[in-house]
């Protein structure tokens, strides 16, 4: 009887192994094959951030979504250490365009301090923008990332509004974190979007209108 319990708690653990590196296989090979990887981090978190748009649309990894779907900030959940501190990353490294990304990145969301998985109180340093690639510029790809901080910091940096594209383009996650000593991401996530008639209000919108 000791024995099949003993063998029962090993199959369990066994199975939560192979499921913690499927996804790590899973989330490493997305990122590479639509170049998230090296385009924004040189490496891949090693699990996905679940991120949940209004009609409980679920951002899968390269999936394509519309402007008009993801126009509202999402909800975004973690597996939190406790007493943990966080900051979260939204992105476009393929802003105006995929094939010349002068805008690399195009900065939508950053928010840093986030106590536990709690992010209406962390510090929001810019506020959610929805995607807005112009018309006839492809498929863009819009990536979050999420990183453990070491403790609570001081962010020495301009707080954007959501009317605002006062220092949104030419940033890099990549950068930011090695500012902030924030090591590597520890989820991750991304989809796909163009075009449609959405985006000329994300525009107005970013010019304070």
């Amino acid at each position: 009887m000791v024995n099949l319990k003993i063998m029962k708690v090993f199959w369990l653990l066994l199975i939560a192994a192979n499921t913690s590196a499927n996804e790590i296989n899973d989330v490493k090979t997305i990122f590479e094959h639509l170049e998230v990887v090296p385009d924004v981090v040189p490496s891949a978190p090693n699990r996905f951030l679940k991120v949940t748009y209004a009609n409980d649309l679920e951002v899968k990894a390269g999936i394509e979504l519309t402007p008009t779907q993801v126009k509202s900030q999402p909800l975004v959940e973690w597996e939190a250490d406790q007493d943990s501190f966080y900051t979260l990353i939204m992105s476009d490294p393929d802003a105006p365009s995929r094939h010349a990304p002068k805008f690399r990145e195009f900065k939508h969301w950053l928010v840093g301090n986030i106590p536990n998985n709690d992010i209406s109180k962390g510090e929001i340093l810019s506020a959610y923008v929805g995607s807005g690639p112009p018309k006839n510029s492809g498929l863009h790809r819009y990536v979050f990332l999420l990183y453990k901080q070491k403790g609570k910091l001081e962010f020495n940096e301009a707080r954007i509004g959501n009317n605002s594209r006062e220092e949104r383009p030419n940033f890099r996650a990549a950068n930011f974190a090695s500012k902030y000593d924030l090591d590597y991401p520890v989820a991750g996530n991304f989809y796909q979007a163009q075009w449609d008639e959405y985006v000329p209000f994300v525009h107005k919108q970013l010019s304070g209108n």
